[in-house]
């Protein structure tokens, strides 16, 4: 009895374990299938995903958040704000203030050169000491032209140099030699003249020539660059004498870019003359653009060579309509 039902009972097991071996095929466990000993047949491999899903992209809402505020911000009211608050338009209430809160002052011509000679009678420098100007122009013209930059000499009302201007002057005429010779011409010539400059044995301030010579002078013009006589300049013409005095004692400058900087005398001049040569300077500077672009000078500045640079209204010394020398 005992015999027979341990048969029935090992034919159960053998077959539940028969049953468990084949519904192993549909059994998954993370990271593939699970393999049996007790079944002999092989499993087939299952297709197991193993990789992410890709995110959906999402606006990042804050960035909306921030327009929308930035939107919305109202402009903040400054009324009554007992204190400066970056660069502002406020005139500052007393003598005492930090400049960089507050934008720079311009001044009338005679009380900027008023300054320059009190800052030197407070830290005690040289009265001798150059004075200069600094002009920032506008060379816009119509569409997309501008002003071409240039170099120009005029006559100082108040001179302050000491020294005379070295002039070649160059002419193959008997007759204007000896003019050019009696109004103190340096050095007076033509061909001669001119291989004496290449081979360096001649050195002037300033070259002038009458126009029949100009063709002659093509070999000097890599050479003299700049100082290369022009009509524009003035340095060409018939009028000697005048063309003499002029290079001989006259103040050249120069645009660099789009601004001036030259000097116009020394602080120990009188008030008056200063200003005369500053004006003089102004408005031939203001000659070569028309007057209908607008001024033509947007920012002056004078200063000495210790002391600051202030700011000067440069519209009250042209009195005169400018015009256009090239016209």
């Amino acid at each position: 009895m005992n015999l027979l039902v341990m048969i029935k009972l090992t034919c159960y097991v053998v077959g539940f374990l028969l049953v468990l071996a084949g519904g192993q095929r549909h059994l998954l466990v993370a990271g593939g299938p699970t393999y049996t000993t007790v079944s002999p047949v092989a499993l087939r491999h299952l297709p197991v995903r193993t990789y992410a899903t890709a995110k959906t992209f999402k606006k990042d809402k804050k960035d909306e958040k921030e327009k929308e505020e930035k939107k919305e911000r109202k402009p903040i009211d400054n009324t009554g704000r007992h204190k400066p608050y970056g660069l502002t338009a406020w005139a500052p209430v007393d003598d005492v203030y930090v400049t960089r809160y507050y934008p720079k002052p311009v001044y009338e011509t005679a009380v900027a050169v008023d300054m320059l000679k009190s800052f030197q009678t407070l830290d005690y420098t040289t009265m001798d000491q150059p004075v200069y100007i600094n002009l920032k122009l506008d060379m816009k013209l119509e569409k997309k032209k501008k002003v071409d930059p240039f170099v120009s000499t005029v006559h100082l009302p108040h001179p302050f140099k000491t020294e005379v201007n070295k002039v070649a002057f160059f002419t193959e005429n008997p007759d204007q030699v000896k003019v050019a010779q009696e109004n103190g011409a340096a050095f007076v010539g033509g061909a001669d003249l001119v291989q004496k400059i290449l081979d360096d044995e001649v050195d002037a301030d300033f070259y002038v020539a009458v126009p029949d010579m100009i063709s002659k002078l093509l070999p000097l013009k890599n050479k003299l660059r700049k100082k290369f006589p022009k009509n524009k300049r003035g340095s060409v013409g018939v009028d000697i004498p005048k063309m003499l005095e002029l290079f001989k004692t006259g103040h050249e400058y120069a645009v660099e870019k789009d601004a001036v900087i030259t000097r116009v005398g020394t602080l120990d001049m009188p008030k008056e003359q200063l200003i005369a040569n500053m004006q003089t300077v102004v408005e031939d500077v203001c000659s070569h653009r028309p007057a209908s672009f607008g001024h033509f000078v947007e920012r002056a500045i004078v200063s000495s060579q210790s002391s600051e640079a202030l700011l000067f209204k440069s519209e009250e010394l042209v009195q005169k309509t400018p015009t256009n020398k090239d016209a």
